[in-house]
């Protein structure tokens, strides 16, 4: 018997959304025996090219997708979702600061998140990819009462996936074949992709790529950075590996974790979640940790090590998203 799901998607004729709506219009995010109805959000403005982008779903014919809803209004979009895809925010400009950045996005995650509050179902689970993602879903979390603190979730999956294929390269391997490469902290300049932890063919990775100083520097750097070179090289900024990766977790969190899955979907997988206080991170900040699921519920991979080196990268991180909480802590009341 099939199930269905009703998706929200928040920003759904940008990039990131008409890269992301056709793939789970067609199955790609909750399966091949799950029904998909679409509940599309968008600015008022957007909304004529919206509907051009809903003509498109019609004329791919998906069996899988029963409906599509089109509105400018987050309390419809939000009407008994299981789940939403908050993929709108409003952009960095020139000359921007990022405290301003945060505020103005503060505003957009605080309606979202009562919105979500009086219109979603309890059960309904969040994934945030507009940036800054860790503190938006943070203070959408914060105006969400109703569903429970854990069912918000901020996107490092497009960080994991990029240094997955770093190191694939370097290595000279399979995508495959790397394992337990996660990310911590928040999706900035400042997150750490944790290779001390990682694993190629079943061997740790500094066994088989001996360059620590390419690891700490030049490594670090492409990860970090990699989002400002892809603006640089195209004009515009990550679209459709920014879906690929929403789906990853989505996948990842829906799905058991069990060895020997690929990098996309299985074994550690990468996703910020509402700290507990593990690894000294402060409690209730969306901090993106090594995470297993089993399918339904999700945990903190316990007990990694941490060289001197890691523990100074993480603790940057975890100090930046210390920042951006305080910098928005006045809008949380």
């Amino acid at each position: 018997m099939s199930k269905s799901i009703k998706v929200a998607v928040t920003g759904a004729a940008g990039q990131i959304g008409y890269a992301l709506l056709f793939r789970i219009a067609a199955g790609e995010m909750f399966g091949k025996e799950t029904d998909v109805h679409l509940q599309l959000l968008e600015l008022e403005a957007a909304l004529p090219a919206l509907a051009g982008v809903v003509m498109e779903l019609e004329d791919c014919a998906f069996p899988l997708l029963k409906s599509v809803v089109v509105t400018s209004d987050a309390n419809v979009a939000f009407k008994d979702i299981d789940w939403a895809l908050l993929v709108g925010s409003f952009p960095r400009k020139a000359g921007m600061e990022r405290s301003e950045l945060l505020k103005i996005n503060g505003r957009i995650f605080s309606a979202q998140g009562k919105a979500l509050d009086a219109n979603a179902k309890a059960t309904c689970r969040v994934l945030v990819v507009g940036n800054p993602c860790n503190t938006n879903a943070f203070i959408a979390k914060s105006q969400a009462k109703r569903i429970p603190a854990q069912n918000f979730f901020a996107m490092t999956m497009l960080d994991q996936n990029r240094a997955v294929t770093q190191i694939a390269q370097k290595a000279g391997c399979a995508i495959t074949d790397v394992k337990k490469l996660v990310i911590w902290g928040n999706h900035s300049a400042t997150m750490y992709p944790d290779y001390l932890n990682a694993e190629v063919g079943g061997r740790p990775l500094a066994q088989v790529i001996k360059d620590e100083a390419w690891l700490q520097k030049e490594f670090l750097a492409v990860i970090q950075q990699r989002g400002a070179a892809i603006i640089k090289a195209r004009g515009l900024s990550s679209a459709a590996s920014a879906a690929n990766a929403a789906i990853d977790t989505v996948k990842n969190l829906i799905t058991p974790t069990k060895a020997g899955s690929t990098a996309g979907a299985g074994e550690w997988f990468s996703v910020a979640v509402c700290s507990d206080g593990s690894y000294g991170i402060e409690k209730d900040l969306m901090f993106s940790f090594p995470i297993v699921s089993d399918g339904t519920s999700w945990k903190i991979i316990g007990g990694l090590n941490h060289s001197a080196f890691s523990q100074e990268k993480i603790a940057l991180t975890h100090k930046e998203l210390l920042s951006e909480r305080d910098a928005v802590k006045d809008m949380l009341v």
